[in-house]
């Protein structure tokens, strides 16, 4: 009879600082396994709602903060995924700060990839997780990627992106999302881009899974 740890899906976690490259290093593995087999999963999906919030408010609430994430319901779903069970995880509204009605289902994938900017920083998920990467980029790179994406994607302002970088996200990056670089497995440099890096994680990802057939 299997282990059951050998039946379980391989759980990766990607984190890194705002615009590193983590979606991009997501989905490498993702284009590399194919569809069938891999889920992504992003930490925002599981922002607080805001909806009892008046919206004026809502912007300025500090969303790189840990207390801005359901740490406690991420922990549980990604558990119930390591158990074979199906999920339906939250869809965030960037715009509106809230959760949609929507959920996303999520079942039966061998490889799930948790990324975010404090995936490393929960224990209890830590603990969960086979491999755990770090995408370590400069934060010049970062913060022009960060402004290029909320201005075209999140119907957001350059103010505001540069407001909010200021006051939080660089703040709050220093103080926890750097510190979590230390539970890493793997450190990339300059994220998806580096070629050499990523085929090595890929390499470890299909000999992981060679190990449990």
């Amino acid at each position: 009879m299997k282990d059951k740890a050998q039946n379980r899906p391989l759980l990766i976690g990607i984190a890194g600082g705002t615009g590193s490259g983590k979606t991009l290093v997501s989905r490498r593995i993702y284009d590399e396994l194919g569809s069938e087999q891999v889920a992504i999963i992003e930490q925002d999906s599981y922002y607080r709602d805001q909806s009892d919030i008046p919206l004026d408010d809502r912007n300025n609430r500090n969303y790189d903060h840990p207390s801005a994430f359901d740490f406690e319901l991420m922990r549980i779903q990604i558990q119930e995924l390591m158990e074979g069970r199906l999920v339906k995880v939250p869809v965030y509204n960037y715009k509106t700060h809230t959760r949609k009605k929507r959920r996303r289902v999520i079942k039966d994938h061998i490889v799930i990839i948790l990324e975010g900017i404090l995936t490393l920083f929960d224990p209890g998920i830590r603990a969960l997780m086979d491999i755990k990467v770090y995408i370590d980029t400069p934060s010049d790179t970062r913060f022009i990627r960060r402004l290029n994406r909320d201005t075209k994607e999140r119907g957001r302002d350059i103010e505001s992106v540069i407001k909010q970088y200021q006051e939080s996200v660089r703040p709050m990056h220093n103080q926890f999302v750097e510190a979590t670089k230390a539970y890493a497995d793997i450190i990339i440099p300059g994220g998806g881009y580096n070629n050499v890096a990523v085929d090595l994680l890929k390499t470890k990802v299909a000999s992981l899974l060679n190990e449990r057939k």
